[in-house]
């Protein structure tokens, strides 16, 4: 069995990524972001241009269920501008829901990562799901024990929303320790918004791959730290672990408005990693670590009962 990476226009070899942003959002709308919903295809495209432009091959967006995917204008917007894009299935954090949810969790996520999302045939790649505040709450508990269960059924990678980067551990030892879930196949993210590089070092040993996405949002100021994370990690010997998204929630955080947008990882932070690090520390971060976080050898799920 070969590994591939799910995208919105079908499987693709690893390698194909290139550079990519390995956490953002396209299309995104939340009741907790009331007048800043990403629904403007065409500008998610000028986005995805000026993104490629640079450099950039590849975007994971982590939007999941219930808020805005949009899955066939994502395909569109990867057919037009020629990025990649990874979709994804799961829930986000219980406040971001204004109705009742699903009763079969894993079913859902189970069926959007194999059939479609939403009626199309477009295929979710990763399983977003979300902890609460320095802990697991009720909610969290139920979407990470069907994200595991997902997991198993097909292979698919599993990303977390850590709420101000706190509760990793408690994440850690439900889904790696209680649920077995290979720590490969976990993404711990939003850890630049919680700072403690023991805790890093901490969370690193566990073998997951550490997220540090949202690079240059205004409510979260993580630039002045980023680097001197990314730095106690890598002496600590996990290069290979590492990854970086720019986690656009907000209109008013493209690049066309008021925010970096998706321009600013290949246009300012890649360049900056290469001058610091060294172009085979950057070229692991940007390019061979998410080929290896979100590339699995899917399984057929044809078998599993109705």
């Amino acid at each position: 069995m070969t590994a591939a990476v799910r995208t919105v226009l079908g499987d693709v070899a690893p390698a194909a990524l290139g550079v990519c942003d390995a956490h953002d959002h396209l299309f995104f709308r939340t009741p907790l972001l009331p007048g800043e919903e990403l629904d403007d295809v065409a500008a998610a495209v000028a986005e995805l241009r000026a993104f490629r432009a640079l450099g950039g091959a590849s975007v994971v967006q982590w939007t999941p269920f219930g808020l805005g995917r949009r899955p066939a204008d994502l395909a569109a917007a990867s057919e037009a501008t020629g990025v990649r894009i990874v979709a994804a299935t799961g829930l986000h954090r219980a406040a971001h829901y204004d109705r009742p949810l699903p009763d079969d969790l894993e079913d859902l996520f189970v069926r959007e990562l194999t059939t479609g999302i939403g009626g199309t045939a477009v295929r979710a790649g990763l399983i977003k799901v979300a902890s609460g505040y320095h802990r697991v709450d009720a909610h969290a508990r139920r979407t990470l024990v069907a994200a595991a269960g997902a997991h198993r059924a097909t292979g698919a990678p599993i990303a977390v929303h850590h709420e101000a980067g706190s509760g990793a551990p408690d994440v850690v030892a439900l889904l790696l320790e209680a649920q077995r879930v290979p720590p490969e196949r976990v993404v711990l993210g939003h850890l630049n918004r919680f700072p403690d590089r023991r805790l890093h070092r901490e969370l690193a040993r566990s073998g997951a791959f550490l997220a540090f996405d949202g690079p240059s949002r205004a409510n979260a100021a993580t630039d002045g730290h980023l680097f001197d994370c990314l730095a106690s990690l890598i002496d600590a010997g996990h290069t290979g672990q590492l990854l970086l998204g720019g986690d656009t929630t907000t209109s008013a955080a493209r690049s066309g408005a008021d925010g970096p947008g998706l321009p600013f990882l290949p246009g300012t932070l890649y360049p900056r990693l290469r001058a610091e690090f060294g172009a085979d520390v950057a070229h692991a971060i940007t390019v061979a670590n998410p080929a290896r976080a979100f590339a699995v050898e899917w399984r057929d799920v044809s078998s599993r009962a109705a």
